[in-house]
């Protein structure tokens, strides 16, 4: 699926040369950020909508633009072992390299209009803003930091040495070599496993599931990027006992018991709008069964459930960090990231104390933040 690229000029300052692309003999050029690998005639855009060919070389057309800003607690990516309580500054671009059905946010990276990116902001005004808001962090989130990887990579360049940390909120959907770019420049990942079958990525996202698994144990064995897992759970095609079973068996297996898993609840979106919202006994069943496989730390989400979102020790069981929503309740680790009953270590970013944030959702406009 392509789209036409009306109006696209290197003249325009959020339009940048990227490096990921190669010329085919029948005169195309193949876009190589994605495992989608779209082969574009001048002047079409790939599905995600935000690449495109110009001038015979593929450019992204959302550098320094945004769907909006907004400082988030750590917890909304969702990262529970990652600075808890702390905030972050959000954003996104728009499109989208899958093409969900079940989209929670549509609005951003299913848009096909650029008045979409109501805000713009350069890397250099968004670690101003990330800095002077406090916040530890920020995140590429919203849509998939995949597709506009050289705002997010030159972003997280000028944000690393004012001590803000980068978190990209992805799919996983990305190639060896441009995968290796992102990553070297983020500190933490919630990555999306949205299903454990190929048949769900087909019918569901339009593309595959094998990609997905590469980027994870790329990202647990070859960087130090602090990693996370996020399974939308959506009644009738991804809950199976027996695809939970198989999913949290390979992640511990492949990944390691201390990866911590949240499945969290589908609500009607996009194009399955007729499907229920996911009962809250299969989200605590697909915990329970996760943590039965060996996973040590396994959530539920999109549910008011204190006793499933918060943080236990694998050895003694007791509270380290209670959560209710997006509040701390109760902190019970060392400030070395250690169960202060039984000694035993977290597995985790954590530091001697917790964030205060709380629950907030704060829009920022970043214009108020330009030097």
């Amino acid at each position: 699926m392509t789209f036409e690229a009306q109006g696209v000029s290197l003249r325009d300052p959020g339009v940048v040369p990227t490096r990921y692309w190669h010329r085919l003999e029948d005169g195309r050029v193949q876009c190589d950020v994605c495992p989608r690998f779209c082969k574009l005639h001048e002047g079409q855009r790939g599905l995600c909508f935000v690449r495109a060919r110009v001038e015979n070389q593929i450019v992204s057309t959302t550098f320094g633009r945004s769907s909006g800003f907004c400082v988030d607690p750590i917890e909304k990516k969702p990262l529970n072992h990652f600075l808890p309580g702390t905030p972050v500054l959000s954003f996104g671009t728009a499109g989208c390299n899958l093409a969900c059905k079940f989209c929670q946010n549509w609005d951003m990276s299913k848009s096909r209009e650029m008045d979409t990116l109501m805000d713009a902001a350069d890397p250099e005004t968004l670690a101003r803003a990330a800095e002077r808001l406090g916040c530890r962090s920020v995140a590429y989130t919203y849509n998939d930091p995949v597709i506009f990887l050289e705002y997010a990579v030159e972003t997280a360049k000028v944000c690393r040495p004012r001590g803000i940390r980068s978190v990209a909120v992805t799919a996983g959907y990305v190639t060896a070599e441009p995968r290796r770019e992102l990553f070297q420049w983020m500190d933490a990942a919630n990555v999306d496993l949205k299903g454990f079958s190929d048949d769900f990525y087909q019918r569901l996202c339009g593309g595959h599931l094998q990609p997905v698994l590469d980027t994870l144990v790329y990202l647990k064995h070859e960087t130090r990027v602090w990693l996370e897992l996020t399974t939308l759970l959506i009644p009738g095609e991804n809950d199976s006992s027996e695809e939970i079973e198989a999913m949290t068996r390979w992640v511990v297996k492949e990944l390691g018991p201390e990866v911590p898993m949240h499945f969290t609840a589908f609500h009607p979106a996009w194009k399955m709008m007729e499907t229920p919202p996911t009962p809250h006994a299969t989200l605590t069943r697909a915990r329970r069964i996760a943590m039965e496989n060996g996973v040590r730390y396994a959530y539920v989400g999109n549910v008011h459930d204190p006793q499933g979102e918060s943080t236990y020790c694998h050895q003694c069981g007791q509270v380290l960090v209670g959560r209710d929503g997006y509040v701390l309740s109760t902190w019970h680790l060392t400030a070395d990231g250690r169960c202060d009953r039984c000694g035993t270590a977290c597995a985790g970013v954590f530091e001697a104390r917790p964030g205060q944030w709380g629950g907030r959702r704060q829009p920022v406009r970043l214009a108020s933040h330009s030097a």
